[in-house]
């Protein structure tokens, strides 16, 4: 079997060195969707790591979508990124990238919750002008990031606890680079999937300005579960692609 040589990490946990030679042999095309993976005994030897390291790299894999496991038959790979995708970011960048979803998920699912029930009215106005402005920058040939940015800020605003803001504050560069990476790859890929994040930041507000929280939230976690799949997911953008041209 082939090694993998570890390329040399700055403070990057083990696990994530793994996890982004893992994605790049993926992304690469040297594991195409439905091959399988070598063993964890394999991986283990010839990333030079232990068992447990290896495992806790595959787990994320799993949980990311990216790989799937057969019991009694092995690991296989689920799902093939662009592969523009490790251009735009480091491998051990995009999975720390890919984890800030995890506590983002619970956040602003929760603040979107709060914010249809404690919502005044300049809240709605400072999420309606976020989306106006994303729309703009859109239609300029703008990536739109710190559009994007400021209707998720306006939306833990409007959750009336600041702990919301500075907890999302915390998570500003991951947010920030994850939401670069989603819309440089919809920019090249897809532009419906750009319009479609107007759409969905919309179905948000109007959520929260009818005060459902119910529907508040599960359109916040479908809207992150999209950024997240428009990351990883290269047939994600295709399927976007082709939807646009059907409708077009």
């Amino acid at each position: 079997m082939t090694n993998f040589a570890l390329k040399p990490a700055r403070k990057e946990r083990l696990a994530d060195t793994v996890y982004g030679q893992i994605l790049a042999e993926i992304t690469s095309g040297r594991f195409a969707s439905g091959d399988k993976l070598p063993s964890e005994a394999e991986l283990s030897f010839s990333f030079a790591v232990s068992r447990p390291v290896v495992r806790e790299a595959l787990l994320r894999l799993t949980t990311d979508g990216l790989i799937q496991s057969r019991r009694g038959v092995g690991t296989f790979v689920s799902t093939q990124p662009s592969t523009r995708l490790t251009e735009l970011a480091n491998t051990t960048e995009i999975s720390s990238f890919l984890r800030s979803f995890e506590p983002r998920i619970v956040l602003e699912v929760e603040a979107a919750r709060l914010a249809a029930q404690r919502r005044t009215r300049a809240d709605l106005d400072r999420g309606r002008q976020a989306i106006e402005a994303l729309r703009d920058a859109i239609a300029a040939g703008k990536l739109g990031q710190e559009q994007d940015i400021e209707f998720h800020d306006a939306v833990a605003r409007a959750a009336g606890n600041d702990y919301f803001c500075d907890l999302l504050n915390d998570l500003r560069q991951p947010v920030t680079e994850t939401m670069n990476i989603g819309l440089e790859l919809a920019r090249e890929r897809s532009a419906g999937r750009r319009l479609r994040i107007i759409e969905e930041h919309t179905r948000i507000l109007d959520a929260i300005a009818a005060e459902d929280s119910d529907a508040a939230g599960s359109y916040m976690k479908y809207h992150l579960m999209q950024a997240r799949a428009a990351v990883l997911d290269a047939r994600h953008l295709e399927n976007s692609q082709a939807l646009d041209n059907a409708q077009g």
